[in-house]
This record gives C-alpha cells, structure tokens and sequence, in this order.
C-alpha cells in the first residue's frame, strides 16, 4: 500500500526533501526534493491509490526506500556531547533492534517526536537554530571585511533603506551611497534558496535601473551556503547572471576581496 511510504518516513523522522537528499548522497540515484514533496502529497491525500509505474518513478521509489531501509538497519554513529543525530530516538536508536522492540512491546505515545506526524521533524530545534545558522556566514562576512579595513553598513532583519526598495544584508561603504551590497544565505532547502536568488536577481534589476538613469549602480555579491543552493542549476546559473559571478561560499570567503570591487574599499590590504 503506497501510505506504507509514509509509515516509512515517520520511523526516519525525516522531510520530503531530508529523505530525497540522503537517497541521493547513499544510493547516487537523483531524486528532487520537488518529486520527493510530490510524491508524499500525492499519498497523504490518497493513501491507497497505485503510483505510477514510470521507470524513472519506480526507480526513485526504490532508491527512497533502500536508502530508508539502510538508515533503519544501522545503528548511531558515534557523536560528541555537542550533537544530536537525527536517528537518536526511541525508534531508531539500536537500528533494526530498537523498532523490532517497540513494535512487540509497544512505546508511550510521550517517548516519540510528536511533530513526525505533522510532517516537520525537529522543527521547533531546526527554527530555533536558524538564525544562528545563518549568522555563521554573516560573522565570517563581517571578519572579512573588517580585517581588511573596508566600512559597511550590517542591516537588520526587516530594516528599511532608502533607496533601496529591499534591503541586502550588507551595504558598502554605506547606505547614503552604495557601491556594493552582498546578500548572504545558508539553507538546505531548494524553495528557501530559490528566494534568495530572485532577491538577488532584484537587487541587479534595481542597480541597472539606476544606471539606465544616469545616476551610480552597485555591484552585487552572493554569499551562500548550504545544500539548498545545489538543487536547481537554473537558480545557481541566474544568480551567477546577476552577480556578474561573484558568488562565494565560506570556503572561497577569502578570496572575495580581491576578486570584487571591495578591494577598492580596503585600507589594510
């Protein structure tokens, strides 16, 4: 029965999209975290109708569940004090073991992740946390610039800028007269990623716009991280459209001065 899919994913405790990234990481077989989304839909809306019998579905179906079933199989690699793992739970802990028991013994309904059924495991952990994800890639950005003497201006989540229809998250040197503005996001989701590279796109659309006018553009940068970014290569090719290529991770921060315009802004170079 196709709803004994979703069964599947609740033992994991994973998303659509966890689900489709991990099947393609273990098993090399490309399954989209849109096809993964879709296909958990389509089931929980009609949890007894056949799926298709495409190859290509058949094939991405088997690989989910391969990929589940070696998840379930395995017991927790080792982790320090410092990390949770995702499989660290009454139903999974001790692999096969661990379900075998609760499924002959039963479990307290207290002693499960409660929000698997909803659809959004660890949910409350992964917003909670986000913010601080995020500002990893800001503080790296701001350690960058600084070492290298270049003023900015940080804004603040919702901050309005004159000028500036939507606000990026760094302005160099500073708002009265922009020069750069660097956007900075890490995500692991596709939809999230795809945001930001349509505000980034905006960004180029408003600088053009100023130049068409006779009047200063600003250069654009990406600073990215993330699988989120790795999904849609039409996303990561329109962002590279925008930024004229200036797209860096933390891998590659280093080199953002020197290959940008900012190095025209440093004083400790």
């Amino acid at each position: 029965m196709p709803v004994s899919f979703i069964v599947i994913r609740s033992i994991l405790g994973l998303t659509p999209p966890e689900w489709a990234y991990v099947t393609t990481q273990r098993t090399g077989i490309e399954v989209s975290q849109s096809f993964a989304r879709t296909l958990d839909r389509n089931i929980r809306l009609n949890p007894t109708k056949p799926l298709s019998s495409s190859n290509t579905t058949l094939l991405r179906i088997n690989a989910m569940i391969e990929s589940a079933c070696q998840l379930i199989n395995s017991s927790l690699p080792a982790t320090d004090d410092t990390k949770l793992h995702r499989l660290d739970k009454a139903d999974t802990r001790l692999g096969l073991l661990s379900l075998q028991n609760l499924a002959v013994l039963g479990v307290p309904y207290s002693m499960l992740l409660y929000e698997r059924f909803l659809g959004r495991p660890f949910a409350g952990l992964r917003d909670s946390v986000s913010d601080l994800v995020g500002d990893s890639l800001e503080a790296a950005i701001e350690e960058t610039l600084t070492n290298t003497g270049i003023s900015f201006r940080k804004t603040k989540r919702a901050e309005k800028i004159a000028g500036l229809d939507q606000t990026p998250d760094f302005i160099i040197p500073s708002e009265f007269k922009p020069q750069i503005v660097i956007e900075a996001k890490i995500t692991e989701d596709d939809g999230i990623a795809r945001d930001k590279v349509t505000r980034i796109q905006h960004l180029s659309e408003l600088s053009n716009s100023y130049i068409k006018r006779g009047e200063s553009g600003f250069d654009v940068i990406a600073c990215i991280g993330g699988r989120g970014f790795g999904v849609r290569r039409e996303d990561m090719k329109k962002m590279l459209l925008a930024t004229h290529g200036k797209v860096f991770t933390l891998q590659t921060l280093n080199r953002m001065v020197e290959c940008t315009r900012l190095s025209e802004f440093g004083t400790k170079l």
